[in-house]
């Protein structure tokens, strides 16, 4: 069938592009014109521009949208248009399935910018006719992802750390390839339009856990002192400081770190029973 992603060339968007392509005619689309590549065309588009969007998902069965602003001023307003962009070309072109990956902990009551983002771009997704479905991910452990990097980054540069009490937060991080086993599985699955699913990897743990065991795989012995003081602006500028994430990137990432990021839905499971990858072979792969 003919599948098209939106945000193809992200952390999340490669690999995925890569492993539909396997099964599937691909158009992976980006905001640059890059070469086709076998069963990949590759097609250059703003998805916040309707002409540009209607031409591409023209014939599509599946839409992956995998769009984010993130580190632009206004990414939330951004994002929305965008969503809604997509959302009604893909009704007009007939597409069957809209497929979403949004995050945890976004139906909190005190949601930060960035996980309220997440939530409204789903509910603009699902405002047409076409069925979506939408998979929630913690922090996604591998190359590429802002999150991971970010704490590797401090592990890495700092031999003591004066850390915010989000330290101390609960999430359930999940391999790349794990996701994208799960987006690939769910892509044309009739049972699972429609809905949204939690999905994480088999270990809960707290952030300092996980500074801690990507320390012991760095052969490390960082100091963690966590201090109440530090507010999620004060917490942004510092990893500014201290890593190579961008400030408009760090703030709304860290502002979302106080929302517990779990899994409580496990029908993911049922649909696609994949053998899920451990934090630390995650993390070790990522490394290397």
């Amino acid at each position: 069938m003919k599948v098209v992603v939106f945000g193809a060339t992200g952390t999340i968007g490669r690999p995925l592009v890569a492993e539909l392509a396997r099964d599937h005619d691909v158009v992976a689309v980006s905001r640059r014109p890059r070469a086709n590549d076998g069963r990949i065309r590759w097609v250059a588009a703003d998805a916040t521009n309707p002409d540009a969007v209607a031409s591409t998902v023209a014939g599509a069965e599946v839409v992956y949208y995998l769009v984010h602003s993130l580190g632009s001023d206004d990414f939330e307003e951004r994002d929305l248009t965008a969503a809604e962009t997509t959302a009604r070309a893909a009704e007009r072109a007939g597409v069957r399935q809209l497929v979403y990956l949004g995050g945890l902990g976004d139906d909190a009551s005190d949601l930060s910018p960035h996980l309220r983002s997440r939530s409204e771009t789903g509910k603009r997704l699902a405002e047409t006719s076409v069925p979506v479905t939408t998979l929630r991910a913690a922090m996604v452990v591998g190359k590429g992802s802002a999150a991971f990097e970010t704490i590797v980054a401090l592990v890495d540069r700092l031999p003591a750390m004066l850390t915010p009490r989000w330290v101390s937060t609960a999430t359930q991080p999940i391999a790349l390839t794990d996701v994208v086993a799960y987006l690939r599985a769910v892509g044309g699955m009739e049972a699972a339009f429609g809905g949204t699913y939690d999905v994480g990897g088999p270990d809960v743990m707290t952030y300092r856990e996980m500074m801690e065991r990507i320390a012991h795989l760095r052969g490390k012995h960082p100091y963690i002192i966590e201090i109440p003081v530090l507010t999620p602006y004060l917490s942004s500028l510092w990893l500014h400081l201290v890593t190579p994430v961008k400030a408009g990137i760090a703030r709304p990432l860290v502002e979302g770190l106080k929302n517990e990021t779990t899994v409580r839905d496990t029908r993911i499971r049922e649909l696609a029973p994949i053998q899920l990858t451990s934090f630390d072979d995650a993390a070790r792969s990522a490394l290397e």
